[in-house]
């Protein structure tokens, strides 16, 4: 199987750089404010599946360069909503429309690595909701603008943004957000608490989520952090069903060899060095829950 040359893919929209194990992402659009159109998201899909099954990347970074105007400011809207439906989907009914900023947050939600969203800019619209709420850890720049504009355009919050916000920072700060469309700063108290961290300068976003990116390649287990991501997406509807599953993965982790070095390491008060790939060590138990293709084409390797 030959490994993807993430520089030779043809991205239009993004850059694509492997450095060690950690895939950093960066929207290429500053001249447009790094807004949000069908070519974009065609190269955001494809990379995220690419990087999901290729067992040399343990982080992936998505970021924008530092001197752009936003980070994402929004969809272009510019042609109205009625573009941004398929054709097909206009055909069959609204019951057949599929957002495609929920296809690609579901992506990327569903992505088996530790992802990270270093928003170095301002966000709205689909800047806030499909390329922040489905990464695992979100590092911002104090001084951005964030807003969640759309019942101030006549629509819905899109992205499946109404399911992940809620469960980030709650329903009551969810709601007002949501509802008001207000635009705040990253250390507004309804906001806040989205962020794992929040920086003075845009500058420092990306140094600060490429150092921690690589410490959590070169310290994590790669089948832990997607075991682990899979138990906080997808727990039992119970305390008792969580436990069982759990007990199951604890188990199967603990006797592989990455469990195993888990304990050596800490015994010989040494750095683990984990070998275990999704690849080639991942029990047939994982998933343990049902895969819906939301994709319907897959990057090949």
């Amino acid at each position: 199987m030959s490994l993807p040359d993430y520089a030779k893919q043809g991205y239009k929209d993004i850059i694509a750089v492997l450095e060690g194990a950690v895939l950093t992402i960066t929207i290429n659009r500053a001249k447009y404010r790094n807004t949000f159109v069908n070519s974009l998201w065609s190269d955001l899909l494809h990379v995220f599946d690419l990087c999901d099954r290729d067992d040399r990347v343990r982080v992936v970074i998505l970021t924008a360069e530092p001197t752009a105007p936003a980070f994402c400011s929004g969809a272009d809207i510019s042609g109205g909503w009625a573009r941004l439906w398929k054709e097909e989907a206009e055909k069959e009914g609204e019951h057949a429309h599929r957002d495609s900023g929920g296809v690609l947050s579901m992506t990327i939600y569903r992505c088996r690595k530790i992802t990270i969203a270093a928003v170095n800019g301002h966000a709205a619209g689909v800047g806030m909701t499909g390329l922040q709420l489905p990464f695992d850890i979100r590092i911002v720049w104090g001084g951005a603008k964030l807003t969640f504009p759309f019942v101030r355009r006549g629509i819905v919050p899109e992205a499946t943004s109404t399911y992940l916000l809620p469960r980030l920072i709650g329903q009551s700060r969810a709601s007002s957000l949501l509802l008001t469309g207000a635009t705040v700063s990253p250390d507004f108290p309804l906001i806040r608490d989205l962020y794992h961290e929040i920086l003075p300068t845009r500058e420092a976003v990306y140094p600060a989520a490429k150092a921690l990116a690589d410490e959590l390649a070169a310290n994590t287990s790669q089948l832990s952090v997607a075991y682990t991501k899979g138990l906080l997406q997808h727990p039992g509807n119970s305390v008792e069903e969580n436990h069982l599953l759990d007990s199951r993965a604890m188990k199967l982790l603990g006797s592989s060899k990455d469990g195993a070095e888990g304990v050596l390491s800490f015994k010989e008060r040494r750095l683990p060095k984990f070998t275990g790939t999704l690849s080639k060590d991942s029990s047939p138990w994982y998933p343990w829950w049902p895969r819906v293709d939301v994709l319907h084409r897959k990057a090949k390797l």
